[in-house]
Formats: structure tokens, sequence, C-alpha cells
């Protein structure tokens, strides 16, 4: 995984999340070249962008829909 500082000087259309909530907080996506998806903060367009291969970001959203990355007290 990489990241870029200026989400918004990537080439891309984003597209929000499916689970996007009322309040704007959901993250954004966007298609970088054939093998890489750029993930941002839809309320910070012009902040950073993690960089994922396509296999990264199919685990990430496979973590994310079985609960794996929730934080736990």
């Amino acid at each position: 995984m990489n990241h870029i500082e200026d989400a918004s000087t990537l080439p891309v259309a984003w597209w929000k999340s499916s689970a996007s909530g009322a309040q704007s907080d959901c993250v954004e996506c966007g298609v970088v070249g054939p093998e890489r998806i750029a993930v941002r903060d839809s309320k910070n367009p012009t902040g950073p962008a993690l960089l994922f291969t396509r296999d990264q970001f199919a685990g990430l959203v496979a973590g994310l829909k079985v609960g794996t990355f929730n934080a736990r007290p």
C-alpha cells in the first residue's frame, strides 16, 4: 500500500461507498490505472489518499465485511 498527499491530483472519477451515511461520513474510491485503487475521505478531497493494488483492495473489502477491522474496547 502506498499513499499520495493530495488526492485531488489523481486523474480518477471518485465514487462514494454504498454505505455512506447522511452526515457525509464516508470514503470515496477511484480506479487509478489497471492495477490500483485509491481511497480517500469524502470530507477532505484535497487530503491524502491510500493507494491499493486490486488484490489489497479486495482483501480490505473482505475484511471490512466480516468485521476484521472493528475496534474493540
